[in-house]
């Protein structure tokens, strides 16, 4: 279950890969950490057909005979639960830079961050979103309102996961035909999208920290 990951590329970079058309994030600084109910960049269709970079809650709703927590990393792409989002105007793109899984090692777990190379390019989680009127936050913060919420959808885990979380990784587009086909294509379609990568795609990039920020250029 991947609930770590980081973006650092910036707006520029997301809109050119994911093709949007609109931007309302505003001012967009790297983020190192990406936590569940973490505001972060998603690339959605819109509403009103447009398709644009927007801000979202990452967490979607959760079902309610489980009491409704919210649920970042979705596998069961069949229940019930989940098809109505799957449709092409709940479908987005979540852009990260690297994402983390924790290593079973004692005394505690190890943060170990994969990325597609060391210069962590930009990629593409796929992913839903949608609507949700409720209360998120912590106890101590809670925020009440309107939520744009987002989820991502996983699968079994390739060599390198699975070395470190034998059981599921992110589900992650690797082209803008992939992208096109995630966002627009039939239920059926976009849902062949749903398995690892190959074995070889990913390198471990971290490890032993919580964030992973920018890679800073060499000084020469």
């Amino acid at each position: 279950m991947c609930n770590l990951y980081s973006i650092t590329k910036g707006q520029a970079a997301i809109i050119a890969w994911a093709r949007a058309m609109r931007d309302t994030t505003g001012n967009l600084p790297p983020i190192s950490g990406v936590f569940p109910d973490y505001l972060a960049p998603v690339v959605r269709n819109a509403p009103d057909g447009v398709r644009e970079l927007a801000m979202g809650r990452w967490g979607m709703p959760g079902p309610a005979a489980f009491g409704g927590a919210p649920i970042t990393n979705i596998r069961n792409t069949k229940s019930p639960h989940w098809r109505g989002w799957l449709k092409p105007q709940n479908r987005c793109v979540v852009p990260f830079t690297s994402f983390c899984e924790y290593a079973d090692t004692k005394p505690r777990k190890t943060p170990t961050w994969f990325a597609f190379d060391e210069s962590r390019p930009l990629g593409v989680f796929a992913g839903v979103w949608t609507n949700w009127t409720g209360i998120r936050g912590t106890k101590a913060n809670p925020v009440e309102g309107v939520h744009q919420l987002f989820g991502f959808l996983t699968t079994d885990a390739n060599a390198e996961v699975g070395a470190i979380l034998p059981k599921a990784m992110p589900v992650i587009l690797t082209s803008q035909d992939e992208i096109e086909t995630w966002m627009n294509a039939p239920v059926d379609e976009a849902l062949k999208l749903q398995r690892p990568l190959p074995d070889g795609a990913l390198q471990i990039v971290a490890t032993g920290k919580r964030d992973d920020g920018p890679v800073e250029a060499a000084s020469s």
